[in-house]
């Protein structure tokens, strides 16, 4: 039986093809790439359970992974609370404005909400419209540039 339902759930042991070929699609998007080693790890870490280990949701759609989502939290100066960095947000492009990206934020927010963190940022470049339309809709913009050495 075929539905529409999309259903947002933690990422799993079972899910890594489908997790591998959605953050290529992510790292591709923005033009860069990582070694074997590196999704390996990420994976493994995204599988694990310490406070500051990275997490992750997949969106699922008919069976299949049509999104992804990792977020970290961490400590902050600006609060005795931990602050929760989205590190990665993508929808499959045949997917993107039926709802995946929205309901994989929200998916981040309820669980920072459900530990207590004190708030999720996160950053895009300047020229994603198409993610920018989305993140204006449900977040606040800083203004703040990024630096990095």
């Amino acid at each position: 039986m075929t539905t529409n339902t999309l259903t947002v759930r933690p990422i799993e042991a079972g899910d890594e093809q489908q997790w591998r070929q959605l953050w290529r699609a992510y790292l591709d998007f923005y033009q860069t790439s990582v070694d074997e080693d590196v999704y390996r790890t990420t994976f493994q870490r995204l599988l694990g359970s310490g406070e500051f280990e990275p997490n992750g949701f997949l969106a699922i759609k008919d069976g299949k992974a049509v999104g992804l989502v990792h977020y970290i939290q961490h400590r902050t100066c600006w609060s005795a609370k931990n602050n929760c960095y989205l590190q990665d947000l993508y929808a499959d492009p045949d997917h993107r404005g039926s709802g995946v990206g929205r309901a994989l934020i929200e998916a981040v927010y309820a669980e920072a909400d459900r530990i207590g963190l004190a708030n999720v940022y996160w950053l895009t470049q300047e020229h994603n419209a198409t993610a920018r339309t989305l993140y204006d809709r449900i977040a606040r913009n800083t203004n703040f540039l990024r630096y990095m050495r």
